[in-house]
């Protein structure tokens, strides 16, 4: 009896794992396509929105043109949101990942997240008193909070009450073998939790897929808890729903506690544009993005070398005797990639500061969302105010190493 019962149970357990393997490999294959389409949407919303910026900088506050030129921005923005979200659920977005607290980010969050749901809705949040550091976007993990409390707010249009716990947990090596993919080990915990109408079962698989929405026509567009489950795995971590019906839903998420302090917050953001004179190589196979930056940094003062491939670069490169002090380059091109660019330039110009700029990046370029030392990044679309602060940030620092 003993033997027929370890068998039943061994069987279950193979059944389980290759549903969490199916449900994987799914989700895997449209975050792939999710980043590709984001990538192309980030190169043709670096026109719209880093025009509209500069548009809107050279004109007085009053003028009609100016209050246009914010509107397009602004649409621009909502746009470039959408495309995050596609990218923070394909684990192809790079991430600003620091030492912090899960408990300060929430408790920074209290006064957005009351005004987030009706009046109807009670909110309460219980932080536990002694919990791990976690590595961690804190722009990313506010968007997984706000997420799942518009989530929970819309599953209770009649009112009801919503709880945020925090807590720490060890995941011993019997859980995770019947749960896909899940290392032991301490995690910090997040629970979000309603007391709405509950998911049904038949549906529990498929809440976590793009554009899946049980909302009306016009009220969701589905992306809500796919980017959730992006931007957990992103940060090694893992996501559960519990549910059932009428009796309300909670999601609990678990991300790896790790040692050290925590980082300094980061400066908020300069919003003039300093310019300089040095001489800066541009290259990027999309003419409209390298008009884009000709536009915003020539008039600030800088010397500009454009190339639309690695090797017209390098060509560029070799054939001046003047000094290079930046390249700022894409990652995906034909031929050669921006990081192999560098490295190859840096042969023969070790002293020569780089940034890596794209609408996704690649395994070549990223191992976890995590760059390379040396190496400095931004996200397409490309914003002049942050591409001019971030040119001047790094050429006015000691050259980098790769």
């Amino acid at each position: 009896m003993m033997g027929v019962t370890l068998q039943i149970g061994a069987k279950i357990h193979n059944v389980q794992l290759e549903s969490h393997l199916r449900q994987s490999q799914k989700m895997e294959a449209m975050g792939n396509l999710a980043s590709g389409i984001a990538h192309d949407f980030n190169n043709i919303l670096s026109t719209i929105l880093g025009y509209s910026q500069i548009i809107g900088m050279k004109l007085p506050g009053n003028d009609p043109i100016r209050k246009m030129a914010e509107e397009i921005h602004h649409a621009g923005i909502k746009a470039s949101n959408l495309t995050k979200q596609l990218l923070a659920f394909s684990r192809k977005q790079v991430t600003e990942m620091k030492i912090t607290s899960l408990n300060i980010i929430i408790e920074d969050m209290a006064k957005m997240l009351g005004r987030l749901i009706s009046e109807d809705i009670s909110l309460e949040i219980f932080p536990a008193k002694e919990i791990g550091n976690i590595m961690a976007d804190t722009g990313q993990i506010e968007q997984i909070i706000m997420n799942l409390v518009v989530n929970a707010r819309d599953a209770m249009p009649a009112g009801g009450h919503l709880i945020i716990e925090t807590g720490e947990i060890f995941l011993d090596e019997k859980y995770a073998e019947t749960h896909e993919n899940v290392a032991p080990g301490s995690y910090v915990m997040l629970t979000v939790t309603d007391t709405g109408k509950g998911v049904p079962k038949a549906i529990r698989e498929k809440i976590f897929e793009p554009f899946f929405t049980t909302k009306e026509l016009g009220k969701g567009t589905g992306l809500g808890l796919f980017t959730v489950f992006g931007i957990v795995k992103q940060h090694n971590g893992h996501i559960y729903i519990y549910s059932e019906p009428d009796q309300g839903t909670t999601f609990k998420i678990y991300l790896p506690v790790v040692e050290g302090p925590i980082d300094e917050i980061a400066s908020s953001r300069k919003r003039k544009m300093p310019g300089g004179t040095e001489t800066i190589l541009v290259v990027d196979d999309d003419p409209s993005i390298r008009r884009l930056i000709e536009d915003t940094l020539e008039p600030l003062g800088y010397h500009l070398i454009k190339a639309d491939c690695g090797r017209e670069a390098l060509d560029r490169c070799r054939a001046t005797k003047e000094k290079i002090d930046l390249v700022l380059t894409d990652v995906i091109m034909p031929g050669m990639n921006g990081l192999e660019l560098i490295e190859t330039i840096k042969i023969d110009r070790p002293e020569i500061k780089a940034i890596l700029m794209s609408g996704y990046t690649d395994n070549v370029v990223t191992h976890h969302g995590v760059l390379k030392p040396g190496i400095i990044f931004i996200n397409k679309p490309l914003l002049p105010i942050a591409m001019a602060n971030k040119i001047r940030e790094v050429l006015d620092n000691k050259p980098a190493t790769t």
